[in-house]
C-alpha cells in the first residue's frame, strides 16, 4: 500500500484529486536524484514545489513519539514517509478516524487499515535497537507474558520521549484560492444548515408550546394529555438547542480561522511599494479593523440569521391573528424603515470611523517620531490643528449618535404601531374572538424581539461593513497570482569541478528597465549586467542613483518593467519567486531591515529554517563570532535563546547591521546582496566582518556610496 519515492508525483498528484484539492490536469515529473536517495531536505523542498504547481499547499510536520498516534489521526489528507534504507517509500493518508485510517494504494483503491499498524511502520527503524534489550529485561523481571506488550510500549515511552519523528506532509488548499472553496472544504455550509435547521425547528417548537398552553388557558381546562405534550415539546427543544450551540461554535472558531489565515496570506503577499507608501499609523490601523470584522462580521451574521427566523415566524403568526394580512403590511413597513435607519448609520458611521482612524493615524506617527519632534520641532508647533480635529471629531459624532438613537427606538415604535394595527379589529362589527386577539398580541411581542435582534444585526454589519474597507486590500491581495516553480526543482545548479563553476554565470541581466508608480521617468534604463560565481562586485553610485532598487531587482524583491533576468539560466517563472529568494540572499538598507519579536536565534535564522538543529545554532554562533558579535552574546544572559526586539534586549545599532548580515550569510545562498551594511561599522570591526563576508559568501554585491 505505499509508494516508491520515483512515483512520487503520481502520488501527490492522485491524492489531490481524491481529496478535491487540485483539479489541475498537469503531469508532475519524475523526481531528482537526491529525492530518489531519500535527502530529506531536498524531500521536502520537492513535495513543497510540487504542491505548489498543483494550487495547494504542504506543510513538513512532526511530533514526539508519544503523540506519532495522535499525528496520524488527525492528519489526512498527507504524504507520510516510511523509514527504509533503500528508496524511500511513501503512505497516502486519505481519511482518518480514532481507530482506523483509510489508505490511497497505488492502485487508486482505498484501504482501511488499523491505525497503530501505521504508528509501528513509522516508529519501527527507531523502536528497534531497543525492543531486544527491553524484551530481555521484562522476562528477567519476571512480567506475565499478557502485560508484557503493554510494559513494552510504557518503557519505550519513556526512553524515546524526546526523539522527535518527523516525515509528514499535511495537504490544503492554499488560502489564495477561491474562499468558497475554502468554505466548502471545511463544511462551513453544512455547519450552517445544521444551525439554520436546529433554531427553526427549536422556534417551532417553541411557538408550539405555547400554543398548547394558549388551548388549554381559553378552553378554562387543561388534560393530562395536553401537559405530557406541552412536556415532550419541551424536552424536544433541549437537543435542539445543543445542536444549534454548538454548531454556532464550530461555525465561528472555524470561519474565524479561516478569515485569518486569508489575512495573514494577503498580509504577505501586499506589494511591497504600497506598504511603503503608508505610514505605521495607517497599518496599525488596517490591523484593528481586521479583527473587527471577524469578530463583527461572525456575529451579526449569526444573529442576522436568529432575526431573520424570527421575524418570518412572526409574520405567520400576525397573519393567523385578529390583524390578517393588514397586521403583516404594517410588519414589512417596519422592517423596510428599520434598513432605512441602518443605512442612514451607515453613512454617519463612515464618516465617524475616517476621522476616527485619521485621527488614530496620525497619533501613532506623533508617538513614533516623538523624539524628532521634542529635538527639532519648535514647541509651540507641538499642538497645531488639535483642537480643530477634536471639533470636528465631536460633530461628526453627535449625527452617529442621532442615527444610532433613531436605530434603538424604532423596534419600541413597532408595539405602538403594532397595537393601532388591531384598531380595525376591535372597531369592526362583531369584533374578533379573544383566541385570534391574543394571538396578534403574541405575534406583536415576537415581531418585537425580533426587531430588536435587527437593529443590533445593522449597527454590527454597519460596523463589519465599514471595517471592510480597510481591510479588503489585505484581503484581496490573496489571491494575486505568482507563478510557482516548475517542480523539477534543479537541486544541484553548481556544477562539480570548480573551473566549470568559476565560470558560471549566476546573474545575467538585459536592458532592464524599472520605473516607480506615479513617476514618469524610469530609475533603471536599459541596464545590463552579468555577475559570475565567485566574483565580488562593489556598486557605488550618488543617492537615488539606482542602487538599491538593482539590489532589490537581483534578490527578486521587485520586478522589472521590461527587460530580461536570468538567475542561473533560468527566469522568475521557471524558479518561482520562492525559488528566487532561496539563491539570492538580500540585507536591505537599514531602515527596510527589522528585529523581531524573539530570540535572538530566531532572528538570526529565520530564513534558513525554523525551528532549527543543532548545526544550525553551530554555524549562527560561529558566523556571529566571526562578525565581532561575540561579546554581545556573553552578556546576554541566554546567549542565542535571549528575547530581543522592542520588548527585549536592546541592540545597537552596530549590532543590527551584524545581526542583518549574519541572517543573510546563514541563508547559505548563491548570491549575497549587502545594501549599505558596512556604513554603521567603525573602521576596525567593519574589517573584521568583510573579512568573514569575503570567506563564506559565494558571490557577492556590495552596495555603498562614494
Amino acid at each position: 500500500m505505499s509508494w516508491p519515492a520515483s512515483r512520487l508525483g503520481d502520488a501527490l498528484e492522485s491524492l489531490a484529486r481524491k481529496s478535491n484539492l487540485s483539479s489541475r490536469a498537469v503531469e508532475l515529473p519524475s523526481p531528482p536524484e537526491l529525492v530518489l536517495r531519500g535527502e530529506e531536505g531536498a524531500t521536502g523542498r520537492w513535495i513543497e514545489g510540487a504542491a505548489s504547481w498543483l494550487g495547494m499547499e504542504a506543510e513538513h510536520v512532526g511530533a514526539p513519539y508519544s503523540e506519532v498516534g495522535q499525528l496520524i489521526s488527525g492528519a489526512a489528507p498527507a504524504l507520510l514517509k516510511l523509514p527504509s534504507d533503500g528508496e524511500p517509500r511513501f503512505l497516502l493518508l486519505y481519511g482518518t478516524g480514532r481507530k482506523r485510517v483509510r489508505l490511497l494504494a497505488p492502485d487508486l483503491t482505498i484501504r482501511r487499515v488499523n491505525r497503530e499498524t501505521v504508528r509501528d511502520a513509522v516508529c519501527q527503524r527507531i523502536e528497534a535497537p531497543l525492543v531486544p534489550e527491553v524484551d530481555g529485561m521484562l522476562l528477567k523481571a519476571g512480567v506475565a507474558r499478557r502485560r508484557r506488550s503493554r510494559a513494552r510500549e510504557a518503557i519505550l515511552r519513556e526512553r524515546l520521549s524526546s526523539v522527535r519523528i518527523g516525515g509528514c506532509w499535511l495537504l490544503r488548499l492554499s488560502p489564495g484560492r477561491s474562499y468558497w472553496q475554502q468554505m466548502r472544504r471545511q463544511r462551513l455550509p453544512r455547519r450552517l444548515l445544521v444551525l439554520t435547521i436546529s433554531h427553526t425547528l427549536q422556534y417551532a417548537l417553541l411557538l408550539l408550546s405555547w400554543s398548547i398552553v394558549g388551548r388549554a388557558a381559553f378552553q378554562g381546562r387543561v388534560d393530562s394529555g395536553w401537559l405530557w405534550a406541552w412536556g415532550l415539546l419541551l424536552l424536544t427543544m433541549i437537543p435542539l438547542r445543543l445542536a444549534a450551540t454548538w454548531s454556532s461554535g464550530m461555525l465561528a472558531v472555524e470561519a474565524g480561522a479561516s478569515i485569518k489565515r486569508r489575512l495573514m496570506y494577503g498580509a504577505l503577499r501586499l506589494d511591497a511599494e504600497d506598504i511603503r507608501r503608508q505610514g505605521v499609523g495607517q497599518l496599525f490601523g488596517r490591523v484593528i479593523e481586521s479583527g473587527a470584522v471577524e469578530s463583527l462580521a461572525l456575529s451579526s451574521g449569526f444573529l442576522g440569521l436568529f432575526a431573520f427566523i424570527e421575524l418570518t415566524m412572526a409574520a405567520v403568526v400576525l397573519y393567523a391573528g385578529a390583524g390578517g394580512g393588514f397586521h403583516l403590511l404594517f410588519l414589512v413597513g417596519w422592517v423596510a424603515l428599520t434598513f432605512l435607519s441602518g443605512w442612514l448609520s451607515f453613512k454617519q458611521r463612515g464618516r465617524w470611523t475616517e476621522t476616527r482612524l485619521s485621527m488614530t493615524h496620525e497619533l501613532v506617527e506623533r508617538m513614533i517620531g516623538h523624539r524628532t519632534r521634542i529635538a527639532q520641532e519648535a514647541p509651540e508647533s507641538w499642538h497645531e490643528g488639535e483642537d480643530q480635529t477634536v471639533e470636528r471629531y465631536l460633530d461628526i459624532s453627535k449625527g452617529m449618535d442621532r442615527a444610532t438613537v433613531m436605530q434603538s427606538i424604532l423596534p419600541r415604535g413597532w408595539l405602538v404601531v403594532g397595537f393601532l394595527g388591531l384598531a380595525p379589529a376591535f372597531v369592526s362589527v362583531g369584533g374578533s374572538s379573544p383566541t385570534a386577539l391574543a394571538i396578534s398580541l403574541g405575534g406583536i411581542l415576537l415581531a418585537y424581539r425580533a426587531l430588536q435582534r435587527l437593529a443590533s444585526v445593522l449597527s454590527q454589519l454597519v460596523g463589519a461593513a465599514i471595517a471592510w474597507k480597510q481591510v479588503a486590500p489585505i484581503f484581496k491581495a490573496a489571491r494575486r497570482s505568482e507563478y510557482p516553480a516548475l517542480p523539477t526543482f534543479d537541486l544541484e545548479l553548481r556544477p562539480v569541478d570548480a573551473e566549470s563553476q568559476r565560470r558560471q554565470v549566476v546573474i545575467e541581466a538585459h536592458d532592464l528597465v524599472f520605473r516607480y508608480p506615479g513617476r514618469a521617468e524610469p530609475v533603471l534604463q536599459q541596464c545590463s549586467v552579468q555577475i559570475y560565481s565567485g566574483e565580488r562586485l562593489l556598486l557605488v553610485g550618488d543617492s537615488g542613483g539606482g542602487k538599491s532598487t538593482l539590489g532589490s531587482i537581483l534578490a527578486g524583491l521587485r520586478s522589472p518593467v521590461s527587460g530580461l533576468l536570468l538567475l542561473s539560466g533560468m527566469d522568475r517563472g521557471v524558479l518561482g519567486p520562492e525559488g528566487w529568494r532561496k539563491r539570492v540572499a538580500s540585507a536591505p538598507q537599514f531602515h527596510e531591515n527589522h528585529v523581531f519579536m524573539g530570540t535572538f536565534a530566531f532572528n538570526l535564522l529565520m530564513g534558513r529554517g525554523w525551528p532549527p538543529e543543532a548545526q544550525d545554532l553551530k554555524d549562527a554562533e560561529e558566523i556571529c563570532r566571526e562578525l565581532a558579535l561575540g561579546d554581545l552574546i556573553n552578556r546576554m544572559p541566554a546567549g542565542l535563546s535571549q528575547m530581543v526586539g522592542e520588548m527585549g534586549w536592546q541592540l545597537s545599532h552596530g549590532e543590527r547591521s551584524r545581526l542583518y548580515i549574519a541572517r543573510t550569510l546563514l541563508q547559505g545562498a548563491d548570491l549575497i546582496v549587502l545594501d549599505e551594511s558596512f556604513g554603521a561599522l567603525d573602521p576596525e570591526t567593519m574589517r573584521q566582518c568583510l573579512e568573514c563576508v569575503l570567506q563564506r559568501a559565494c558571490t557577492l554585491v556590495v552596495i555603498a556610496h562614494p
